[in-house]
């Protein structure tokens, strides 16, 4: 059974889009940028995943443009090397 319900995801400045298809992700990342701003969280992390890169170059094309994205870069190390990235949001007053 499928629904159309809105699915209840936490904002806590981690978002995971394992569970999101391709075509959802534009939508999921505006959407959790938007909220996360709202709860003044300016540090969060999007794991997108190594696989072909899809979700990645979705991502990144929406960071690169968003007029509240202060920066962003591949999370380094053991945090997911590029299968993750870590942005920085501006500090809204």
């Amino acid at each position: 059974m499928q629904s159309n319900d809105p699915i209840e995801y936490p904002i806590d400045g981690t978002l995971d889009l394992h569970q999101f298809a391709d075509q959802d992700t534009k939508a999921v990342v505006e959407e959790y940028l938007r909220a996360c701003l709202e709860k003044k969280i300016y540090s969060l992390r999007i794991i997108h995943g190594k696989g072909k890169g899809v979700k990645r170059r979705i991502v990144e094309s929406i960071l690169e443009k968003h007029p509240n994205v202060a920066g962003f870069k591949h999370e380094g190390g053991s945090g997911g090397s590029w299968g993750a990235t870590v942005v920085d949001l501006k500090i809204l007053i």
